[in-house]
């Protein structure tokens, strides 16, 4: 019986290659551990960190500073129907009837708040005097005192138009209990009944009378 294995004691036998393959792991295994030392002496900041050591933390801040925003300001070109010069007028410390008259001459609307105090001026005006307006504007007017004592006018036989004109000039206002056409027939209160300003005078205007249905003819036969 012949042994089939080769010598493996003429130097090309496997042997020579595993020691060579250990050499050449023991070298790296010493490279690992010199840089390992390296790293450790010179403090190299990218040296990976080893397990249960410490890794520092760094943050950088990758947005930009924060900025106040700007002030929003209003576009200067604004569009406005208000007819050019139209303003409330100066009407502080004037006697409410005088400013009334200054908001009509200028064909604004007027609504009159009295107070508790004592006179007949205006104290504060809404909106302001000199705020642009347009035609027809109501301004409240916030007068010192309480609501002058006035008598109910006669505005019977009247249109209806004309007596409201009149109602308002007095300082009451007219409330239609029948439409707004044709002459007065009645009111209430009656003429020369007390009253303040601001109240109201009910007017009934009109054709009162009641005209009687038209007769239907009787067929013929």
């Amino acid at each position: 019986m012949t042994d089939e294995r080769q010598p493996d004691g003429d130097g090309t036998g496997p042997r020579p290659a595993r020691l060579f393959l250990g050499g050449g792991l023991a070298v790296v295994l010493l490279a690992v551990i010199g840089g390992s030392a390296g790293w450790i002496l010179a403090g190299d900041p990218d040296r990976p960190a080893a397990s249960g050591e410490a890794t520092p933390v760094v943050t950088a801040s990758t947005s930009a500073p924060a900025t106040t925003p700007p002030a929003t300001t209003a576009p200067t070109g604004t569009r406005t129907s208000t007819p050019a010069g139209l303003t409330v007028p100066e009407v502080v410390g004037v006697d409410f009837e005088q400013a009334r008259r200054e908001l009509r001459d200028r064909r604004l609307g007027w609504r009159l708040v009295f107070g508790t105090g004592a006179g007949r001026s205006v104290e504060r005006a809404s909106p302001a005097p000199g705020t642009p307006v347009k035609r027809g504007v109501t301004v409240s007017l916030f007068v010192t005192g309480p609501a002058p004592a006035v008598s109910v006018p006669d505005v019977g036989a009247l249109s209806c138009s004309d007596a409201a004109d009149d109602l308002v000039d007095a300082g009451l206002y007219p409330r239609y209990g029948t439409g707004r056409q044709g002459p007065v027939t009645a009111q209430e209160p009656v003429a020369g009944s007390p009253a303040r300003w601001n109240d109201q005078v009910v007017l009934t205007c009109g054709d009162a009378r009641s005209e009687s249905p038209s007769a239907t003819p009787s067929p013929t036969g």
